[in-house]
């Protein structure tokens, strides 16, 4: 099987597709400087992440009850403003800094590459966001989705098999005519065990330059590309 018998790209979008963390850091140094108070913002964008990836676990683990993300990360936040004694924040600008998620900024080479891989190929968001989320950053953002597949219409989160399946379901295809694209490798582990085709993306400034970047081993995913680009490249755009 190669890679033409693929129909539609499904993409991750946290770290992928979009820089949640300087988009975070950003806002927040712009809301202290506002408020006059400091936080170290790295930091907390990469507990208010870290927040969230353990409460989207716990679900698809079946650990935790069923929430949206936005309401993950708002339980975060609140937990974060409190270690942090940050009091100053009216309820409006809490749910506004909330909403950053919703705002987050497109790497360099996503619109482009995303455009290109869209001539030929479907491409949908397959992302744990929720609906109104997505929506709101491919707005925000210019990301010229075909579709948008949240992980709220499974009612679980990646990497639970169920995520993965409802996508072909929705897309009408066979798991094998569907490629997950991604920064992550459990994310693209979890595809590739429903059949889907893999292509990993790297994003060593995921979590800043002196950051960890995700370890994607050779051999593992059908594509390891640069960038999103680079990968049109390797698809023979």
């Amino acid at each position: 099987m190669t890679h033409t018998t693929v129909k539609a790209l499904t993409f991750d979008v946290f770290g992928t597709v979009v820089d949640w963390r300087s988009t975070v850091i950003t806002e927040g140094e712009r809301l202290s400087a506002d408020k006059g108070f400091e936080v170290d913002w790295p930091a907390f964008a990469d507990a208010w992440r870290q927040a969230y990836i353990d409460q989207t676990r716990a679900i698809a683990r079946g650990d935790q009850d069923w929430i949206i993300v936005d309401e993950m990360h708002r339980k975060a936040l609140d937990q974060l403003l409190e270690e942090h004694r940050i009091d100053s924040l009216t309820k409006p600008e809490k749910e506004d800094f909330n909403r950053v998620w919703h705002r987050l900024d497109p790497w360099p080479d996503s619109v482009d590459g995303l455009v290109l891989l869209k001539e030929r190929k479907i491409i949908a968001a397959l992302s744990n966001g929720n609906m109104a989320l997505l929506t709101n950053m491919a707005k925000n953002a210019g990301l010229p989705w075909d579709c948008i597949l949240s992980a709220e219409l499974a009612g679980t989160y990646k990497p639970d098999p169920r995520v993965y399946l409802k996508a072909a379901e929705l897309l009408g295809l066979d798991p094998s005519e569907v490629m997950m694209v991604a920064a992550h490798a459990h994310d693209l582990r979890g595809a590739k065990a429903v059949g889907f085709r893999t292509a990993a993306i790297s994003r060593p400034l995921e979590f800043g330059p002196g950051g960890q970047a995700e370890h994607l081993p050779d051999g593992e995913f059908d594509f390891v590309a640069t960038d999103l680009v680079d990968l049109a490249k390797q698809l023979g755009y």
